[in-house]
């Protein structure tokens, strides 16, 4: 029992997770708080971080930032302060991304940017403000979220679709320069999962039995299910593990 609590624990560290207020960064913070780590819960919405706060098995060792993960000064200010009070980071997950849905030939330039500088700008520049402070204290875990639509595309979704397979290539390219500093960079490609961003596919039942039809599983994932991914790739388990993206999908069989 020992030996697991010491290959995959996480008292001590600490984690920085964007996208937390709700979701699959929510399951995050729940997952890592539960194995020991302290978390630093970013969002947008102070209320829903809160709430978020609330399910932590020890919601003392907690902190909230209320951001826009995309705002440059935000970042280096939430970089520096959680160096200053915890004295290290450990743990980075990339999870903070948005949605806008219409047609390639309908799709605007401004939803084409936001969508771009949330889902991959940020992924970069979170990244690399955060290893700059891992190296000093001789490593640390990033973890991105990508998506199965980093590989299938989608439909109606290019700009997502476009952002998570940068993330997924990102990921790689990180890991290749950074593996020999102790960092290992690694990403999850989450399936459909019951999450605000699939709310208008799981109410549409036509689109819903579509997807429903290519999962042999049979149904969308509860974001809990991501607690093992998370705890795994966090931990000293996955010491080895490098520029990895592992698909958590229930078997998704591509568009």
């Amino acid at each position: 029992m020992e030996a697991l609590q010491n290959l995959f624990g996480l008292s001590g560290r600490t984690a920085i997770i964007t996208g937390a207020s709700r979701g699959l960064g929510r399951a995050a913070a729940i997952a890592l708080n539960g194995a020991g780590a302290n978390v630093i819960l970013i969002g947008r919405d102070s209320a829903s971080l809160e709430e978020t706060r609330t399910l932590l098995s020890d919601p003392k060792r907690s902190k909230i930032f209320e951001a826009d993960v995309t705002n440059d000064d935000l970042r280096k200010k939430i970089i520096a302060d959680v160096t200053r009070d915890c004295g290290k980071i450990d743990i980075l997950i990339n999870n903070a991304g948005i949605i806008r849905r219409d047609p390639a030939l309908e799709y605007s330039e401004k939803d084409w940017d936001e969508v771009i500088e949330t889902n991959l700008s940020s992924v970069f520049h979170w990244s690399q403000d955060a290893a700059k402070e891992m190296m000093k204290t001789g490593g640390g875990k990033i973890i991105n979220i990508a998506s199965v639509l980093s590989f299938s595309g989608g439909v109606n979704v290019v700009a997502y679709a476009a952002a998570k397979g940068g993330v997924a290539q990102l990921t790689k390219a990180l890991a290749n320069e950074w593996a020999k500093h102790n960092i290992n960079v690694n990403a999850i490609a989450p399936g459909y999962f019951e999450t605000n961003a699939t709310s208008a596919l799981r109410k549409n039942p036509e689109r819903s039995a579509q997807i429903l039809s290519r999962i042999p599983a049979g149904r969308f994932g509860d974001p809990n299910e991501l607690a093992g991914a998370f705890i795994f790739l966090a931990s000293s388990a996955s010491d080895y593990m490098h520029g990895h993206i592992m698909t958590v999908d229930g078997g998704f069989n591509g568009w």
